[in-house]
């Protein structure tokens, strides 16, 4: 299949292909989770976020299965991917932190992500060349994907436990009752976050930890593959 569109400059080839714009595609969707704090009221801007970051997320695997099967891989491809996955998770967290009041639980975690996404990046710039010894391992992949899933598990909570507090004022008696007809004839939206809401954060708050401990184990692997390149020459 051929590239979608190219443009020239110099002797390479900057191609525009599929993968590539679902690549930029999600690389402008971080930003975006943080706009719909700015347009939109909450629960609705949680909710929102979250559906934006799903799609985004899911794009993250299509990109790259798509580039592999249609022969369409990419320099260009290869410099975006991880940008756009560390834009998306730096941004979200940095959303989420601030929402959530800044639990000390889920700061640990995410200073531990933000912290390692700076040094590899650091690492990676350094090693210039040489940076493709720092290849992306499968655990790797896996902490991208536990990464992912957290963040969406506590965008989730975020609106469920806004929904639970909201509950308890008069001031928001028309969301609530608006709320109040979504759902099922057993359990809707309200109920649901008076009764799982703080259950629901709880199970962000696990997975994020299992996402900010595969993240350090990632880092660790990635400097001890870039010793070799850090230390002096002695003679």
């Amino acid at each position: 299949m051929k590239p979608a569109m190219t443009s020239r400059n110099g002797t390479g080839t900057l191609r525009w292909t599929f993968p590539n714009i679902l690549t930029v595609m999600r690389l402008l969707a971080a930003p975006g989770v943080a706009v719909m704090f700015l347009y939109f009221h909450r629960p609705w801007a949680d909710w929102f976020a979250l559906v934006l970051f799903a799609l985004a997320a899911i794009t993250d695997f299509f990109d790259g299965y798509l580039a592999r099967a249609w022969k369409q891989e990419s320099r260009l491809g290869a410099m975006l991917d991880p940008i756009a996955d560390k834009a998306m998770v730096v941004i979200a967290l940095l959303v989420i932190t601030g929402y959530s009041g800044m639990d000390p639980w889920l700061i640990l975690p995410a200073t531990a992500i933000l912290f390692r996404e700076v040094f590899v990046s650091g690492l990676r710039e350094f090693l210039g060349d040489k940076a493709g010894l720092l290849k992306v391992t499968p655990l790797a992949k896996w902490k991208t994907t536990a990464q992912m899933t957290a963040i969406a598990v506590l965008f989730m909570a975020m609106g469920l436990e806004y929904v639970r507090e909201a509950s308890f004022l008069r001031s928001h008696a028309d969301l609530i009752a608006t709320l109040s007809d979504i759902g099922t004839p057993e359990v809707n939206v309200v109920e649901l976050a008076q009764y799982g809401g703080s259950t629901v954060w709880n199970v962000g708050l696990a997975l994020i930890w299992i996402a900010g401990i595969l993240t350090l184990i990632t880092g660790w692997d990635y400097f001890r593959k870039a010793q070799p390149h850090l230390k002096d020459d002695m003679t």
